[in-house]
């Protein structure tokens, strides 16, 4: 059970996201240190801020993730292909890529499926270890559209498929991990995403068999772990 988690244990599920577009570099820096000094699992910082985060998380075991076509997913393939080669060039090691939304709802399944595995495929070349999220943004989907995303995103070569951008009408559900989780191989791992503030939801999260959280509350939940262990 979630609940008889470690420190670390719980520390190393968090990407921590420093993703609003008013944030400057100064929060990149602030952010990076926060995730040094929680040792967290990930910080998760916009595409021009990769290089940054790469120069400031050297040394440590914090890795460097971004986000691509974020947060819609409508650039075209060759611009996500792009994106992704820069940020893997600038020192980012796990990229979460926003699916075409609309072109999944449109049913035009093999396209989407194609789009990823070149994005996966062409920055795999570059750098063999890079992890691949693919974010859904479940409150603009169907119950079938999520399992459709799930199945697509596993054929399409990807790590991990993820809920939300976080900055939709909604974000991750209890139930939404459920399904996502019921509908991917075992291999495949779920993160959730959007509105985790609390222990409470980061437990719920977690017992759902998800593996990954991402927040930007991640030092508030992690002191509310250290006080409730004190």
């Amino acid at each position: 059970m979630a609940s008889q988690l470690t420190y670390q244990q719980l520390s190393k599920v968090f990407d921590h996201a420093i993703l609003k577009p008013e944030q400057t570099k100064d929060d990149v820096v602030t952010g990076c240190e926060l995730a040094k000094k929680y040792d967290v699992k990930s910080v998760c910082v916009k595409p021009c801020d990769v290089k940054q985060a790469a120069e400031l998380l050297a040394g440590s075991d914090v890795l460097v993730g971004t986000v691509i076509s974020f947060p819609h997913g409508n650039s075209p393939t060759s611009a996500k292909v792009a994106e992704s080669l820069q940020a893997v060039e600038d020192g980012a090691i796990e990229l979460d890529v926003v699916i075409n939304i609309g072109h999944l709802k449109s049913g035009s399944h093999d396209e989407v499926e194609q789009e990823l595995r070149e994005i996966i495929t062409k920055s795999k070349a570059k750098n063999p270890k890079v992890i691949f999220k693919i974010i859904f943004e479940n409150a603009y989907l169907t119950k079938e559209e999520i399992i459709a995303a799930c199945k697509i995103s596993e054929r399409a070569g990807a790590e991990f498929v993820k809920t939300s951008t976080g900055f939709a009408k909604s974000g991750h559900t209890i139930e939404d991990l459920k399904l996502m989780r019921a509908n991917v191989s075992d291999h495949i791992e779920v993160k959730a995403s959007g509105g985790i503030k609390t222990l409470d939801q980061v437990i719920a999260i977690l017992n759902t068999g998800a593996t990954r959280c991402g927040s930007s509350s991640t030092d508030q939940i992690l002191e509310e772990f250290k006080q409730s262990h004190a």
